[in-house]
């Protein structure tokens, strides 16, 4: 390829021919292209990390605690609890319950006391973490 000017960008322009079999084009940009293309990339480069400083705050309010993300969290915490209700509700119809299923009970119960402040929601989790108590020791009476 010839070089007929070093010009600005606009005197570089991309081939229109397309090179036959396995052959690659090459090209060198021009001196004044390659410096505007590096000045381009360091505004550029700027405003991304201000950007980036932004997502950051932004995440890290989220994450800290605000209240949307707390109430999030709680939510999936009394998912949790009621999945495994649900499940040693159905092992407890069946006969099968396992230690394990009220370990997993009793570990969710405590985690979302920690979570909590409303009294009505900590009475239901003192019996819930009660009811899993009484059925770990009838197991462990009839294992003993």
């Amino acid at each position: 390829m010839k070089v007929s000017s070093t010009g600005g960008v606009g005197a570089t322009g991309a081939s229109r021919a397309r090179p036959a079999g396995g052959a690659s084009g090459f090209s060198l940009p021009s001196v004044n292209a390659a410096s505007g293309a590096a000045s381009t990339a360091a505004v550029g480069g700027l405003t991304g990390v201000g950007s980036v400083d932004a997502l950051l705050a932004l995440q890290q309010m989220e994450t800290v605690g605000g209240p949307l993300e707390r109430r999030k969290r709680a939510v999936r915490r009394a998912d949790n609890i009621l999945d495994i209700l649900g499940e040693v509700r159905i092992a407890l119809i069946d006969g099968e319950i396992s230690p394990s299923a009220l370990d997993r009970l009793t570990r969710a119960v405590r985690e979302q006391r920690d979570a909590t402040d409303d009294p009505r929601l900590e009475g239901v989790l003192n019996e819930i973490e009660t009811r899993a108590a009484v059925e770990l020791a009838k197991l462990q009476a009839r294992n003993s």
